[in-house]
């Protein structure tokens, strides 16, 4: 309990003592009177606070009267008692060595520096666990606080020299505009710093924050940019995904979070969003947007005609593309020959099931039966809708096949006893009896053997 609470306790109590005795404080009472008030509150149950249904006892009454007669309402406050917060059970020198020692070893609780302290010979007595809790709380010395205080660093001003050294990414809730539904939905904003120049590389607009716009941001980057040395993130969502993790090692990029709690060292970006919250966001009227289309248009148009081509205060009045252009002569380039689109390929483990079967996104898909109860590993887009995946089926650090979505009426069509046999499809037509006319039933179930071809479809009015 905090100082402020304890004394907001304290004048409850104090309240509801004085509601009791005010008017026996009237001078006009005779004593016969008051005598007689007493006894009838006497007998009477009161919710008393912090101490719950109860009767009170006319000499209780009379003391409190006493103390208000004395020293006025501060009489009627609850007293504090001389040994709060020591606890019987512990010497003054127990007590005081507990508290050096939990001073000096913050990350440990009170029971577990009394048990050291006891093992070691230096603290004979056994207080109660409640006794060490009220102990240590009058000593101000709790455990979170004690940490909290031992983690406290001196924060210094940090600057990048070279272009895309370090980008910072945050997302930025900024207005309401309407979903390709016609929904109220509130856009999210997902912008890439680069902390040398201010400049900034990659800014999207969607209604959801996830991992696969930040890999979209670092696969532009690298396309458009060159190397990315490292990326600054805070700890949402989005930057948590061990497949964005895995991307990120690949390349070579390494992905730093800052504290939780600590802010501070993401001032670069949170400076970008007040600005785009002051000159972008507080001008711009919700209702004249069509979509998300609109907004991201007309925020890129914002961002190049006046973002880029303001001085800033943090680049000595340059401008982020002057100190950009400047500075552009040490970005490192990407490798020649590395294929972005296959290393941002999402990965997942699989164990093949007997019917030559995995699934992905609760689609089914078929791989070559010689891989029956195999752990293989799948290798997909993302971003492309489950239906229209291509699936790379990785066996043995190489490529070996490409799933494909099971058709459940083809595979009854193949002929089973062969591995990696392809499905039969062959028309399978009844040979017609000669000088037999087929009977509507006949030509119904004819008809329904018919299979079209994918390139042909029937002719209208056939």
């Amino acid at each position: 309990m905090t100082d402020e609470e304890r004394r907001e306790e304290a004048e409850k109590v104090a309240d509801f003592r004085y509601g009791l005795i005010a008017e026996f404080a009237n001078p006009y009472l005779s004593r016969e009177e008051r005598r007689r008030m007493l006894a009838e509150k006497a007998r009477l149950e009161y919710e008393v606070p912090r101490r719950g249904r109860m009767t009170l006892t006319a000499s209780c009454l009379r003391k409190w009267l006493r103390l208000y007669l004395r020293y006025g309402r501060v009489g009627l406050l609850p007293q504090t008692r001389r040994d709060a917060g020591t606890p019987r059970s512990l010497s003054p020198e127990e007590a005081a060595l507990l508290l050096s020692y939990l001073e000096s070893h913050p990350q440990l609780c009170a029971t577990v520096a009394l048990r050291v302290l006891q093992k070691e010979g230096k603290i004979r007595s056994c207080p109660s666990s409640s006794s060490l809790s009220r102990l240590v709380r009058a000593a101000g010395m709790q455990r979170q606080k004690r940490i909290g205080e031992k983690q406290q660093e001196e924060t210094h001003k940090f600057n990048f020299s070279a272009p895309l050294e370090c980008v910072q990414v945050d997302g930025l809730y900024t207005v309401v505009v309407a979903d390709m539904k016609g929904r109220k939905r509130q856009a999210i904003l997902m912008t890439f710093l680069d902390d040398a120049t201010r400049r900034v590389l990659y800014a999207t607009f969607a209604f959801t924050e996830n991992s696969l716009a930040f890999e979209c941001g670092i696969k532009h980057i690298l396309t458009a940019h060159g190397k990315i040395g490292r990326a600054y993130v805070d700890n949402g969502a989005a930057f948590v995904s061990a497949q964005s993790q895995r991307i990120l090692d690949t390349l070579g990029i390494i992905l730093v979070h800052s504290r939780v709690g600590r802010p501070r060292g993401r001032g670069k970006i949170e400076r970008l969003h007040r600005t785009i919250r002051e000159q972008f966001l507080r001008p711009l009227d919700p209702q004249t947007l069509s979509g998300l289309a609109d907004l991201e248009s007309r925020f890129h148009s914002w961002l190049e005609s006046e973002y880029h081509r303001s001085p800033h205060r943090g680049l000595e009045g340059k401008t982020p593309l002057e100190a950009w252009v400047e500075n552009a002569r040490f970005i490192v380039p990407l490798p020649a020959g590395v294929d972005l689109d296959r290393l941002f390929l999402h990965e997942a483990r699989r164990l093949v099931y007997k019917d030559s079967t995995v699934t992905l996104d609760g689609v089914l898909y078929e791989v070559p039966s010689t891989l029956i109860r195999e752990r293989v590993t799948l290798r997909y887009d993302p971003g492309v809708p489950p239906l229209r995946r291509r699936l790379v089926v990785v066996h043995d650090g190489r490529e070996c096949a490409v799933a494909r979505i099971v058709d459940s009426y083809a595979n009854t069509r193949v002929r089973r006893g062969v591995l990696l046999k392809d499905p039969v499809t062959e028309d399978i037509q009844d040979p017609a009896p000669r000088n037999h006319q087929p009977s509507p039933l006949d030509a119904g179930l004819a008809a329904s053997r018919i299979r079209l071809e994918p390139d042909e479809a029937p002719e209208v009015g056939a």
